[in-house]
């Protein structure tokens, strides 16, 4: 087979076949890329969801988010409802969020309210920011409340993607934590928020001793101003 070509679907379901899982991994790469179309890779995808290795299951359901089809909505809220394992519950919220379809709302609240494990809930969280839908305040909300760290940064990741301006407030208090991965957040989540208080708050911040937060503050201030200026008439 020539390098540059694209293998055929009989080889790459060969490779899905493989008592080798690094063949079936290569298998899964082949049917994620822009050029396989769903309708030709669903098939294959659906049964490396039954994979034993935990990595094929897992892309084959993070398929499922960056290449839309009718059915994939059905098929992630499927597996966030009732698999077992927490991993590939963390991986169908994350690629509901990918699908952008704000039909995955209800689930994605539900798994975050309702999910025993941390990681699944964090990827509810990321899940619903990149909804960009406000009627996902109130959990990511319950985020900030959390105290588990990962949970807060999800919180505020999120919020600042849907741009949730009026809880601007609500976030401003984790500008002090110690640890500086919540303030990069919080920079980073700012510089969403497009009104001329989310530029003030970041300015009020100043400069942080640490470099990757001064720099998302500087990012976020200049991508702020930039907006800002754009409906300036």
């Amino acid at each position: 087979m020539d390098s540059m070509s694209q293998p055929s679907l009989e080889h790459i379901g060969t490779l899905l076949q493989s008592p080798d899982v690094k063949d079936r991994v290569l298998g899964m790469i082949e049917l994620q890329k822009e050029t396989m179309p769903i309708e030709t890779a669903l098939p294959l995808i659906k049964r490396a969801l039954a994979d034993k290795n935990v990595q094929v299951r897992g892309m084959a359901a993070f398929s499922l988010g960056i290449k839309p089809s009718p059915v994939n909505l059905d098929m992630l809220v499927q597996i966030l409802d009732t698999y077992s394992d927490h991993t590939m519950r963390a991986i169908a919220a994350g690629a509901l969020g990918y699908l952008k379809d704000k039909q995955a709302l209800p689930s994605l609240r539900h798994g975050f309210y309702e999910d025993i494990h941390w990681l699944v809930q964090f990827s509810d969280a990321v899940g619903l920011g990149n909804l960009w839908d406000h009627r996902a305040k109130a959990v990511l909300l319950e985020a900030l409340d959390s105290t588990n760290a990962l949970l807060q940064e999800a919180g505020i990741m999120a919020l600042g993607e849907i741009g949730a301006i009026d809880v601007l407030d609500c976030l401003l208090p984790f500008a002090q934590p110690k640890d500086w991965i919540i303030r990069k957040h919080l920079a980073e989540g700012l510089g969403n928020l497009g009104e001329v208080r989310s530029q003030t708050a970041l300015k009020t911040l100043g400069s942080d001793s640490n470099p990757h937060v001064a720099e998302a503050l500087q990012q976020s201030l200049q991508h702020l101003e930039n907006s800002i200026e754009e409906t300036i008439p």
